[in-house]
């Protein structure tokens, strides 16, 4: 099996260089566990990509991605590659990136690292017996690991999930982690099929995987708030929200998976 982790990027110069140094570091530490035989090391891969698609960033990104290619490729098994896209969002960025994985099975994380390395083996794990992994930051206890935001973020977040759950997605309560996997040919079917690149994709994404009849486990993972989001809330924000949830449903009337493709 193999893996590709795509990392979309915007304006990240500050914080995709630890970020990086966070992954790699990780990956090295499970590659050379593996070769000692160490339990549990075989969770992940042995040969694993990692893709950051910049969405036309006006800093440093790619000149920092571009300058670890090189000391990145002599490790056994791990590679970094950065494809460069003009500014479309952060949708668009994993659309571009779903499409590009080669990888058995894909990933795609905020380039923060918001969700730790050490999560990516549960998702792993899930796209074992299912099509999708959606990492949910809500806890089997029921607490939420959003709790960190600040106040309006956890507003805004409950409100557009009302909408989401009512009109689109049905139960999932964590559709906007930015945490989740797939096998290549369901990242490249749902990809391919996708239509928004604001913050809504996600949504967008669950709801495509439902219609296709994809088999969908919800997996609960550790996550932090690290500050410096992109996201503003504004009222041009908000009207392009309520549009994009409205016509998801709309624009994937034709979408079911037939009774072919489910044999």
């Amino acid at each position: 099996m193999t893996l590709t982790i795509v990392l979309p990027a915007y304006n990240e110069a500050e914080r995709i260089g630890p970020a990086l140094d966070e992954l790699f570091g990780y990956l090295r530490r499970r590659s050379d566990e593996g070769r000692d035989g160490a339990p549990g090391a075989a969770n992940l891969p042995e040969e694993i990509d990692v893709l950051v698609v910049d969405d036309g960033s006006t800093d440093d990104t790619v000149a920092l991605v571009e300058a670890r290619v090189e000391v990145t490729a002599p490790s056994p098994g791990l590679r970094l590659g950065v494809l460069r896209v003009p500014h479309g969002g952060k949708g668009a960025a994993v659309r571009t990136g779903l499409l590009a994985a080669t990888g058995d099975v894909v990933i795609f994380a905020d380039a923060d690292m918001a969700t730790p390395p050490d999560q990516l083996p549960l998702l792993v794990a899930a796209l074992a017996d299912h099509d999708v992994a959606l990492g949910s930051r809500i806890q089997p206890d029921g607490s939420d690991m959003r709790a960190t935001q600040p106040g309006y973020r956890r507003l805004l977040g409950k409100a557009f999930h009302v909408l989401a759950s009512l009109w689109v997605v049905g139960p999932v309560q964590d559709t906007q982690c930015g945490f989740k996997g797939f096998s290549r040919e369901v990242a490249h079917d749902l990809a391919g099929r996708q239509k928004v690149t604001s913050i809504v994709f996600d949504v967008e994404l669950i709801y495509l995987a439902r219609r296709r009849g994809c088999r969908i486990a919800i997996i609960p993972i550790r996550w932090f708030d690290k500050r410096g989001s992109r996201m503003r809330a504004r009222p041009g924000l908000a009207v392009r929200v309520a549009w994009d949830l409205l016509r998801i449903p709309l624009i994937h009337r034709g979408s079911r998976r037939s009774a072919a493709e489910r044999a």
